[in-house]
């Protein structure tokens, strides 16, 4: 069930008109059996994965918290990571190690049995699957108490807003929002819908619109050279943050009028000025997990810049393969690991941006934009040898497709304004702010983009395939 579809949006209507009426004991029954209707819509068998996942850090964290000795509780930790790395493995990555392997045995003279199984992907595992392990690890590390309320963490782990694209929420923010009290008020409202409509704004108009640039090169890159595939990437670069950030408006706004809080997860990560700033303002649940509980668990950077650099890069690289078990993840993991690395070693650590003259800034911003999109080169191809392709093509003259350049304008135009003005105060809400009759103008210049540009019939979210 897609965020931009009319069944959504009759689904939604009929939970919140029976969710408003309910105390908190009933709502979150009402949001555990909505969760799992919303993900049993594109198949009822994703429905026994989730409740095996649930059920396993449920049970393992009470068995943490119950124990004293380090060994044992160290037993069980690693026995929550197994279970729930081998369930996303399995799921998500058996064919793409098996097949490669298949293809190293043939490289060196054999001809192998290939093995491969027909797994479907549940959408969303990679997800819930962090989150579910967050938790775990959590309740080992101290930071936690774990909930013996079955219903509380069902919901924790299920809540469908955010369930198959994020944000990955941390229990610790999270779980007391579902044991408490909600209060829906009237200013929830207005920002709730406000989000709703900026998030359907950057999927429908942006996202949907640019894909038509961006999927004819990708999907035929012989077809196309020079300028073509430039433009090709940049607008992958805005298709790709419509989507998902757009994604995320959605979910925090209809998140918002249930009288939750859920954490943000993009601050306007084009304006960043290296690559340590991009990582703390793209997916910025994705990016402190890694952070959190593989970076630092590796050693952080506490045993010099050597085991700094090696943590950084298995890092990303694991950051990378998350997204997708296909080869060119693998490579942009690496590719944003390096990026990483060289800024560390040649800048250390990044300074404040409001040190930094702004002339400076915007050049930085420029440079930074371009490495970006050169990683979106990388995560966007379809194939190894499509890069190939791409690459080669891309030192090709072709002339300008000025009809792509006004059209990504037109479009691009209220987020480019939008983002500007979230980078000065520092806050996508503060338009509340505004007086009200500069309000009504952004309301209705975007309700009148989607009327014009909007793409009903969009495809799904991008990072639902992850």
């Amino acid at each position: 069930m897609l965020f931009n579809s009319f069944q959504f949006v009759f689904f939604f209507l009929i939970v919140y008109s029976i969710y408003v009426i309910l105390n908190r004991k009933w709502q979150n029954g009402l949001l555990l059996v909505a969760s799992y209707v919303f993900y049993g819509w594109w198949d009822w068998r994703f429905l026994s994965l989730i409740a095996v996942s649930t059920v396993i850090d449920y049970v393992l964290a009470l068995q943490i918290d119950q124990r004293d000795k380090e060994s044992q509780r160290k037993f069980f930790l690693i026995l929550s990571c197994i279970a729930n790395l081998g369930l996303l493995g399995f799921f998500k990555y058996f064919n793409f190690f098996t097949e490669s392997g298949v293809e190293i045995i043939r490289w060196m003279g054999f001809t192998p049995d290939p093995v491969t199984l027909n797994i479907v992907l549940p959408v969303g595992i990679s997800f819930y699957t962090f989150q579910t392990m967050s938790y775990t690890i959590d309740v080992y590390r101290g930071h936690l108490k774990p909930t013996r309320n079955f219903l509380d963490y069902s919901v924790y782990v299920s809540f469908f807003p955010q369930l198959v694209a994020g944000p990955i929420e941390r229990a610790t923010h999270f779980l007391p929002q579902v044991q408490n009290e909600r209060t829906i008020t009237y200013q929830r409202i207005r920002e709730g819908a406000w989000l709703i409509l900026l998030g359907y704004f950057k999927k429908v108009v942006i996202a949907d619109n640019l894909a038509d640039i961006v999927n004819p090169v990708f999907n035929d890159p012989s077809a196309h050279h020079g300028l073509t595939i430039v433009i090709a990437i940049y607008a992958f670069a805005f298709q790709i943050y419509g989507d998902f950030s757009g994604y995320s408006d959605i979910a925090r706004g209809v998140s918002k009028l249930m009288g939750f809080d859920l954490m943000v997860n993009f601050r306007m990560p084009y304006f960043a000025q290296n690559p340590q700033e991009f990582w703390r303002r793209w997916h910025i649940s994705l990016s402190t997990w890694l952070r959190d509980y593989l970076y630092i668990s590796l050693g952080g950077n506490k045993d010099g810049p050597l085991k700094t650099y090696r943590n950084l890069f298995l890092t990303m690289l694991l950051g990378g393969l998350w997204h997708g078990a296909a080869w060119n993840f693998v490579l942009w993991g690496i590719y944003q690991g390096g990026l990483l690395i060289f800024h560390r070693l040649i800048f250390g650590r990044s300074k404040e941006p409001e040190k930094i003259h702004l002339g400076r800034r915007i050049v930085n911003i420029a440079i930074m934009f371009q490495f970006v999109c050169v990683g979106w080169l990388l995560f966007r191809v379809n194939s190894m040898a499509d890069l190939s392709v791409l690459i080669q093509n891309l030192f090709a003259w072709e002339t300008i497709p000025w009809i792509w350049v006004g059209y990504m304008a037109v479009v691009l135009t209220p987020l480019l304004l939008l983002q500007l003005n979230k980078e000065v105060s520092g806050d996508l809400l503060h338009i509340k702010k505004w007086r009200p009759s500069a309000r009504l103008a952004v309301y209705l210049i975007l309700l009148a983009y989607i009327a014009l540009f909007g793409k009903v019939d969009g495809g799904e979210f991008i990072y639902f395939q992850f």
